[in-house]
């Protein structure tokens, strides 16, 4: 039989990072190229705990069908942290639990694009949510992004001259893949040149509470007086990526067009996840495992780092140092006898998995001599012996 698929996902292809897991499957390769939280940050005996006192107290409430807009508590519960902590959401705004913060990009991307609007986006960025926009035939346009956030020179003239812009997607905090951090200078004139020029943001923070190092800067939503910002957030990186909880504050009109559209896709979120997100946050100490998360990812970043300064920063490879986040963007010397796409082929080869940077472009054929890697899920040993394997890769070979 010819199958006969829809025009909006011809062009699609697999996930890099989907695709090169498949060779992280092979357990004499060390994988540096998942997104994953350290398994040691799981918090399994509190998370085991309310599971069994949910199914006991009130099992119903958990197998049942409920509200698309999200488990009443737990909306309460996070809007309260977010408007306490962060200054974000005001009477304009309201919320709605998704699963995972990936559903944010679809069901926003659904309810404000037709087919062939723009969607303007840093350079390189999260291939999830570029994936989310290709899937709306959405036109992707890549803003390069600086050490400070997006060359606003670039953004203004993308502003000035693409067709029918709907929304700047942005990832504000220790940017995935690049591991900057937008400047809040930079962050005041996003927003400022969205207001001038009438086009959304989508502020994406799934490694906000990451921070290892540094002062807090306040996110773009919480500069919303124009009700332009949509903000999405996410318990991947705090709690549990398995538990697929997200969340987005968003302006009310929005926010009803993705209700609906979201009753479309999965008519709501797990109940039990969300139940057990409530407990957690409230009962227990919240405050607490976050500091301990970044403790935990404190360590393994500086000794990452360290490796990279000790192993590839002598064969010329050169990094962004990061204050926070999973993630670290390697950059091959200018004058490499190999090309970034090749030098990763090599390292696969030599049993090291690391991503190459053109999968994170808005045009994965543009030419790209960067790499990112991940710290947060290898062991000390495997960090060490996969950094170890590059370094000796580079010199060989660069």
């Amino acid at each position: 039989m010819e199958y006969l698929l829809s025009d909006r996902v011809q062009t699609l292809k697999p996930s890099a990072i989907r695709e090169i897991f498949k060779y992280a499957a092979d357990p004499t390769v060390v994988s540096l190229s998942a997104g994953n939280p350290a398994p040691e940050a799981f918090p399994v005996e509190a998370i085991a705990e309310i599971s069994a006192k949910i199914l006991q107290e009130n099992p119903v409430g958990a197998l049942q069908y409920s509200f698309t807009e999200g488990y009443p508590l737990l909306r309460t519960a996070v809007w309260d942290f977010m408007k306490n902590k962060y200054n974000v959401g005001s009477d304009n705004d309201d919320i709605i639990i998704t699963s995972g913060a990936q559903q944010v990009m679809d069901l926003f991307t659904k309810t404000v694009c037709n087919e062939g609007d723009t969607v303007i986006c840093e350079a390189p960025s999260f291939i999830g949510s570029l994936n989310s926009f290709r899937s709306y035939n959405c036109r992707l346009c890549g803003i390069p992004v600086e050490s400070d956030g997006m060359n606003l020179e670039a953004l203004e003239k993308a502003l000035q001259t693409e067709k029918n812009v709907r929304f700047i997607y942005i990832i504000a905090n220790f940017q995935n893949p690049s591991g900057i951090t937008t400047s809040f200078e930079k962050r005041k004139a996003i927003y400022d040149l969205a207001v001038k020029y009438n086009v959304m943001i989508l502020e994406d923070n799934p490694y906000g509470e990451l921070r290892i190092s540094g002062e807090d800067v306040p996110c773009i939503k919480s500069l919303d007086t124009d009700g332009i910002v949509v903000y999405a957030g996410s318990f991947s990186k705090v709690l549990s990526p398995g538990m697929r909880l997200g969340f987005t504050i968003a302006p009310k009109p929005v926010l009803q067009k993705m209700i609906v559209c979201k009753q479309g896709e999965d008519v709501h979120t797990n109940s039990w996840a969300q139940m057990v997100a409530y407990k957690f946050i409230t009962e227990y100490d919240f405050e607490a495992h976050l500091a301990s998360l970044r403790q935990i990812y404190k360590k393994k970043a500086e000794f990452c780092m360290g490796l990279l300064d000790q192993y590839l920063v002598p064969a010329g490879i050169t990094y962004e140092r990061i204050e926070g986040g999973l993630f670290i963007w390697c950059k091959l010397p200018e004058n490499a006898k190999m090309s970034m796409n090749e030098f990763c082929k090599e390292a696969v080869l030599n049993k090291v998995c690391v991503v190459p940077g053109n999968a994170f472009l808005t045009d994965e054929t543009e030419q790209c001599s960067s790499f990112r890697i991940n710290f947060s899920t290898p062991t000390d040993e495997q960090l060490e012996k996969g950094i170890k394997i590059l370094g000796k890769l580079a010199a060989e070979v660069l």
